[in-house]
């Protein structure tokens, strides 16, 4: 069964605001990766090498934090195929901003905006 989960973004403010989200539901950051510590960060500004690439922090049985629009949905496939499956049908008269592909940090990933308006990353992690 694929996992849904809601993706904020934040003006710069991401660290304090998801601190604040671990301090009001408890829990402990399952991921949390910043900028410098890509294989891009000789292309990333000083101002923003430590600012956060990626944070999760799991709440429950799923994650319903949203705040304005400023969020994606984050759809976590069983498999590669199944990704590109979802991926496909949510192109449809969507706007692709990241076409689904291999990434550095080694999942299978892409993003776009659906015809609807709500923006998607739909992607695969390999476990082993």
């Amino acid at each position: 069964m694929p996992v849904l989960n809601a993706y904020l973004n934040f003006p710069g403010n991401s660290e304090e605001a998801f601190k604040f989200y671990r301090s009001v539901f408890g829990g402990e950051f399952s991921s949390l990766q910043r900028f410098k510590d890509t294989p891009e960060a000789g292309r990333v500004p000083d101002s923003a090498k430590e600012m956060l690439m990626h944070i999760a922090l799991p709440v429950g049985n799923g994650n319903k934090l949203t705040w304005g629009n400023n969020f994606h949905l984050s759809v976590e496939a069983d498999s590669k195929e199944q990704a590109k499956k979802f991926f496909d049908k949510l192109s449809e008269g969507a706007k692709v901003t990241q076409p689904l592909q291999d990434t550095f940090w080694g999942s299978y990933f892409g993003m776009l905006t659906d015809r609807f308006g709500i923006q998607w990353m739909i992607g695969h992690t390999k476990r082993s």
